[in-house]
């Protein structure tokens, strides 16, 4: 009798090992390097779906073309409300609720960033003019939302919506969505360094991922520490991934809706863990402003996991995090 394992799609098809059989598909969208991985057999065309997803949100919530839902709510700006897809209508109203609470987090700060442009080929310092002029425009309380008709208002000329600091983590779950739908047992979503893990490692005994957060002065894909931990979501916030150099200065990416420049913090970065990634998004926003994690942080952010907060010094500092779980590599830790 031959007892050679053979496939439903036929007996040449068959692998050895088929739980830790890993697909990749890696693209450049979103203005970043794209990975998302697949682990198990026939799982291809979950992958090309996923990339399609990707490519879809990036043509409505671009603002790096002429052309998107949301472009077209910046180039209607003080003049009439879009009409929007519910799914960018209801991003841009997770992110109004977070830019209102005035703690780093503005959806409205396109003006100011389209002012410096770090990360592009014209990125340039802004004379003091020009930053109080997109100063001007970056009220969130002038974004009006109508949700009977899915409409979006920008009530002065000028004002610009931009979504990159939340965008991929709401696409990342979108992608986990889809594939959890279709009974996906273990994945990895990385949209340029925002990861999303899906089901259950197929690598490790105890079923859990190990988790790099990057060493913000070593190249990319060097951990600075792993932690080990079941499917959840790692967003890093750091002044390490987009410069500007104007003579000695060096300007990170991060703007100050309060100051016009790019923030200054003691802090390289802080990733937070989470389950879902756009609280991701907003999380590690919000504790790179506030520079520490606030008393009763994780009570009142149930979804969030802990967080990890490295400083210029190279001292490291985790919360909520069982340390046992964390193995850092070779550094200072408080």
């Amino acid at each position: 009798m031959d007892k050679r394992i053979q496939s439903a799609w036929g007996p040449t098809q068959a692998i050895d090992g088929v739980a830790d059989y890993r697909q990749d598909e890696q693209f450049h969208a979103l203005g970043t390097n794209v990975q998302l991985s697949i682990f198990g057999a026939n799982q291809r065309q979950w992958l090309t779906k996923a990339h399609e997803l990707v490519i879809n949100y990036e043509d409505q919530l671009t603002v790096n073309r002429n052309t998107s839902e949301v472009m077209a709510i910046n180039q209607a700006a003080g003049k009439y409300p879009i009409q929007v897809s519910d799914s960018t209508y209801r991003l841009i109203e997770l992110g109004v609720k977070a830019s209102l609470e005035k703690s780093g987090f503005n959806i409205a700060i396109g003006p100011l960033v389209k002012s410096w442009q770090i990360g592009f080929a014209d990125a340039h310092r802004p004379s003091p003019t020009d930053i109080d002029a997109a100063l001007a425009l970056i009220d969130p309380q002038k974004i009006h939302l109508d949700a009977g008709n899915r409409t979006v208002y920008l009530s002065q000329v000028g004002m610009k919506l931009d979504l990159g600091a939340i965008a991929k983590g709401y696409i990342a779950d979108r992608i986990k969505d889809l594939w959890m739908a279709v009974g996906i047992s273990a994945g990895l979503i990385n949209l340029g360094g925002n990861l999303l893990f899906v089901g259950a490692s197929p690598h490790t005994t105890d079923r859990a991922w190990r988790i790099g957060v990057q060493n913000p002065w070593a190249s990319r894909g060097e951990p600075l520490a792993t932690v080990n931990l079941p499917a959840c979501s790692a967003v890093t916030s750091g002044i390490y991934e987009r410069h500007l150099t104007v003579g000695q200065h060096d300007y990170h990416h991060i703007l100050d809706s309060q100051t016009g420049y790019p923030f200054e913090t003691d802090l390289a970065g802080v990733t937070v863990f989470s389950r879902h990634s756009i609280i991701g998004e907003v999380e590690s926003t919000r504790l790179f402003f506030a520079g520490k994690a606030p008393q009763n942080w994780l009570q009142e952010h149930p979804d969030c996991l802990g967080a990890i907060f490295v400083n210029q010094q190279h001292q490291v500092e985790i919360v909520g995090l069982d340390p046992a779980i964390v193995k850092l590599n070779q550094t200072d830790s408080q």
